[in-house]
């Protein structure tokens, strides 16, 4: 599972994502009152918010310093922006709705700075009653260990879900602290042992026990899956196990999927292992060529642990513990089986939302693709023994961290459930996990046998922090820009120094190439720099090179890509993995508008015998809404001709040759091109068949 600051299941394409807390430097103009109160360190200040009212507070600060302030959400629930002396903001915090909102961070520049303090939503009646405190005003660290308490201070004390950090080199621990709590219903704090979450960080872990078994003979990596599975269908194409493990499979990913048909992921619905298989037995054709494309994917990684279970006569936790784990004396590691087993001294994730933090658990059917709690402590144990093997081969080890080559001879960035790129002039080896709320990261630097991972039980946590302090660990060995030197080519990049009117040769629009439908298009607006997919919200983005940008709201970033002729002519989304996307000829979109009666010709109601789910499709108001049982009403918006997209998901109409609809594809990236059929007059709801 690979959450994102978004939902961790659902990474792609981009969907309208409530602002909940991001640290992000959001560039949307916006002047400040001079009417403010000066924040002063360890005085908190009481105040009253009705709906529409904006509360000032200021502070001056010099480039560089520590910030931490926090807003005691007594009986309103607030936004908290940061804007400089220009009025333009510079971060945004918000999404739990009562008690203690952290905010606060480095600061890029100095000034005199404004805390904007508005009524969150859009409800009239709102309002209530706060205070707020400026907790901390320092000059930042420079020593590691004092950065990384700075940077973990907002997910600090008894209030906060925690976090846990731990970094080693050469077999030495350079720094190992834990932060908030592990269970805030029951007051214990996060601790050394607390066992979380590591989400699709566990990946590695089952790749390993296919090296293990393939070791053994008891497997090869270009077996046909099904000689394993046999009750797999038989496709055009034969997946090999290789396949799995490269997330080059050509099969749906189970998670996405499942969010079609209505199933809550983010509400705990229940999900069992056995339903993996059931999936890709209904599914009709590949969405790729095995070898051909690399689409993340936790079908796959479900499979492999099978595989690893039908070739070892042990249950996935038992060969784990049985083979990796006690053999490399990780104790406080394990697999959880599902989601009802319970784990001893774990961590509870927790997602902050207007009513307070709510504990969501875990999504079901994660074994294989995810579903192992740790210790920070084993997981060092972890990566020492790919430095130095105690259980099994360096080959099977090197091989995992070589990026794998497609069929084609493009190379992915990903080896055997692991990442494989640089940073700093080092080879960088790593994965990323996501629950519903646990968050995590684990980096590998071979060449200077070195780690580092961050861990927690909080949603809102950016768990790539870890690259951040990996530069200030291990700076002596990392090419890194010294502070005052102008950016060069493969150093430090400073976003003050980008020119936005260099962005105009990026401006305009791209198509996933994976699903055309899904468009991402760029605009600048004076200084701000915009990304907006197709039905979904605008989002700032901010340069992180010439010709790289992130987006400040969710986990993802764009690389532009030029041809030989220097033009742009494309992008790469990196979000769950990498999205090529193809320019659109014209900076303008090509409207269409459909009229009501266009509309009129997609309402109705459509089944898909794949997922035997039913969609109804009404106008409303001049526009086209989809409704589903589970997922509720979902605006569309119109894109390319017959092409809709809304939720989460694209919608690519057909028609027959009268011009009449009779069916849809539904997809969502990591599963695509789903078919739905339109339903005859004939068949009703309760009929619970295929379409007549």
């Amino acid at each position: 599972m690979n959450a994102l600051p978004v939902s961790p299941f659902l990474r792609l394409p981009l969907r309208p994502t409530p602002l909940l807390a991001a640290l992000a430097i959001l560039l949307l103009a916006g002047p400040a009152s001079s009417q403010t109160t000066e924040l002063e360190t360890g005085r908190t200040l009481q105040g009253s918010l009705a709906a529409g009212d904006t509360a000032r507070y200021k502070f001056v600060a010099d480039e560089g310093d520590f910030i931490l302030g926090e807003v005691n959400q007594i009986s309103v629930d607030v936004t908290i922006r940061v804007l400089d002396a220009e009025g333009t903001q510079r971060a945004r915090f918000g999404g739990l709705g009562r008690g203690p909102e952290r905010f606060g961070g480095h600061m890029s520049a100095a000034g005199t700075f404004t805390v904007e303090l508005i009524v969150a939503g859009d409800d009239e009646d709102a309002g209530g009653d706060y205070e707020i405190t400026l907790l901390r005003h320092e000059p930042g660290a420079t020593d590691p260990g004092e950065l990384t308490d700075q940077m973990m201070a907002r997910f600090d004390g008894d209030h906060s879900p925690g976090a846990a950090v731990r970094v080693w080199r050469d077999g030495e621990t350079l720094y190992s602290k834990t932060y908030g709590m592990a269970n805030l219903a029951h007051g214990i704090p996060f601790g050394p042992d607390t066992r979380t979450n590591i989400g699709s960080t566990s990946k590695q872990f089952t790749a390993f026990a296919i090296m293990l078994q393939a070791e053994r003979g008891l497997l090869s990596l270009d077996d046909d899956i099904r000689t394993h599975i046999p009750e797999l269908p038989e496709f055009d194409d034969t997946i090999r196990v290789r396949h799995l493990i490269t997330h080059t499979s050509g099969l749906r990913e189970f998670l996405n999927l499942l969010r079609m048909t209505g199933r809550r992921l983010d509400r705990g619905d229940w999900i069992d292992r056995s339903e993996i298989i059931e999936i890709v037995q209904r599914q009709p054709a590949l969405q790729n060529v095995p070898g051909a494309e690399w689409n993340y994917n936790n079908t796959a990684y479900g499979l492999a642990a099978v595989i690893v279970e039908r070739t070892s006569g042990r249950d996935f936790h038992v060969f784990m513990e049985e083979n990796v784990f006690g053999p490399l004396g990780m104790t406080g590691t394990m697999v959880r089986p599902s989601i009802r087993h319970m784990v001893p001294s774990s961590s509870e994730g927790y997602t902050p939302t207007p009513d307070g933090y709510l504990q969501i658990g875990d999504l079901g059917g994660a074994v294989g693709a995810g579903g192992i709690y740790g210790t920070i402590a084993d997981l060092q144990t972890w990566v020492e023994s790919l430095a130095n093997p105690r259980v099994g081969s360096r080959e099977s080890i090197d091989e995992m961290m070589t990026s794998f080559v497609l069929n084609d001879g493009e190379e992915t960035g990903y080896g055997y459930g692991l990442t494989v790129d640089e940073q700093g002039g080092l080879k960088r080896v790593h994965h990323g996990g996501a629950d519903v709320a646990h968050r995590s990261m684990l980096v590998y630097y071979p060449e200077i046998n070195a780690g580092i991972t961050t861990q927690s039980n909080h949603a809102q946590f950016g768990s790539s922090v870890a690259f951040e302090l990996a530069e200030a660990f291990f700076k002596d060995a990392m090419e890194l820009e010294e502070e005052g030197e102008e950016a060069e080519e493969g150093g430090e990049f400073d976003p003050e120094t980008y020119d936005p009117e260099a962005f105009d040769e990026f401006v305009g629009r791209y198509a996933l190439d994976a699903v055309p439908s899904f468009v991402l298009t760029f605009t600048r607006e004076d200084s701000t720099l915009h990304i907006q997919a197709t039905g979904q919200p605008r989002l700032d983005i901010v340069p992180t090179s010439d010709s790289t940008f992130k987006l400040l709201v969710v986990e993802a970033s764009i690389t532009f890509l030029r041809g030989e002729d220097g033009e742009v002519e494309g992008l790469i989304l990196h979000q769950g993995g990498d999205q090529p996307a193809t320019r659109l000829a014209g900076e303008e979109a090509e409207e269409w508008a459909p009229t009501e009666e266009d509309l009129a010709g997609f309402a109705g109601r459509f089944y898909s015998e794949e997922l035997e789910t039913f969609y109804t499709f009404e106008v409303e108001d001049g526009s086209l809404v989809m409704r589903q049982r589970r997922l509720g009403r979902v605006p569309l918006t119109a894109g390319e001709e017959d092409r809709f997209s809304g939720g989460g998901f694209s919608f690519a109409f057909e028609r027959d040759e009268n011009g009449e609809v009779t069916g849809f594809r539904l997809s969502n990236v990591r599963t695509r091109d789903v078919g739905f059929g339109r339903v005859g007059s004939t068949v009703t709801l309760n009929d619970g068949g295929p379409p007549g």
